[in-house]
């Protein structure tokens, strides 16, 4: 008669692990910005010419809001750009990965990363960042919008406004702390992620939970690291954008270093003998 019992030998399973992550302290962003900092050093002219396309990428949208009469949606323009730099830094992660295996990165190299990285999970990454951005770009308008009406379209009478009367200044907070909500959650699946799709063979979903998962266990470290992306980007803003192209690619390299030191290397697969 045949048995009837379970069989309890373990399925076979295509799942992948999960993968393994380290702390992340306060005390290891110093390390990891000075790092950044010698990134930048030794390939200062890739670095430059990658961070001048986004530049330049940039003053072209801003002339686009003053074309259309929509002066008031450049600083949101401009701080949104934090929601979807972790994609703009591909270039750099892949600049920064050469720079770890001792090689002289290349405009063309970069570009080609750039490129791959739009049939791999990553793209999936860069469609939420996007969708965040243009999200944040609705709510900042309706927000100006409610608060100042028609003078708005007055660039001079808005900025007079907002910096000499009160309701200018809960404008201020309502949307900083509004925009605040958004980028904090971008940046909790986005953090090492984005990194982490292109330096593995791995799916979206699992590299949203590292990254979630890192925020969770370190969240003064992750925290502190958010507002020091926050910080620089304003940095860059107030100037002009004249200091973007050395933020921006000490942003990426540090952003590449950061995921390094979160996430365990991969362990080889034992070859069957």
């Amino acid at each position: 008669m045949p048995s009837t019992g379970t069989n309890n030998a373990a399925a076979p399973t295509n799942e992948r692990p999960e993968p393994s992550l380290r702390p992340v302290r306060v005390s290891d962003l110093a390390a990891i910005l000075r790092g950044a900092v010698g990134d930048f050093r030794r390939a200062p002219g890739v670095s430059m010419a990658i961070a001048l396309v986004y530049t330049a990428g940039g003053w072209l949208l801003a002339a686009l809001l003053m074309v259309f009469s929509l002066p008031f949606l450049v600083y949101p323009l401009a701080m949104g750009f934090a929601l979807v730099a972790p994609f703009v830094a591909v270039a750099f992660y892949d600049v920064g990965r050469r720079l770890e295996e001792g090689e002289s990165p290349t405009l063309a190299q970069a570009w080609r990363a750039v490129c791959d990285a739009r049939n791999r999970d990553i793209r999936w990454m860069a469609l939420i960042t996007s969708f965040a951005f243009f999200i944040w770009m609705d709510i900042a308008a309706m927000i100006t919008l409610s608060f100042f009406g028609a003078t708005a379209l007055d660039m001079p009478e808005l900025l007079r406004q907002i910096t000499t009367t009160t309701h200018g200044l809960v404008f201020l907070v309502v949307g900083h702390a509004v925009g605040a909500v958004i980028a904090l959650l971008i940046f909790s699946i986005s953090a090492i992620s984005i990194p982490m799709l292109f330096d593995r063979d791995i799916d979206i979903m699992t590299a949203m939970r590292a990254s979630v998962r890192l925020v969770r266990a370190d969240p003064l470290a992750l925290g502190l690291w958010c507002a020091i992306i926050a910080a620089s980007i304003v940095l860059a803003i107030a100037s002009g954008l004249v200091l973007l192209p050395v933020v921006l690619p000490v942003l990426g390299y540090a952003s590449w270093r950061l995921y390094r030191h979160a996430a365990e290397p991969v362990a080889p697969v034992p070859v069957p003998t």
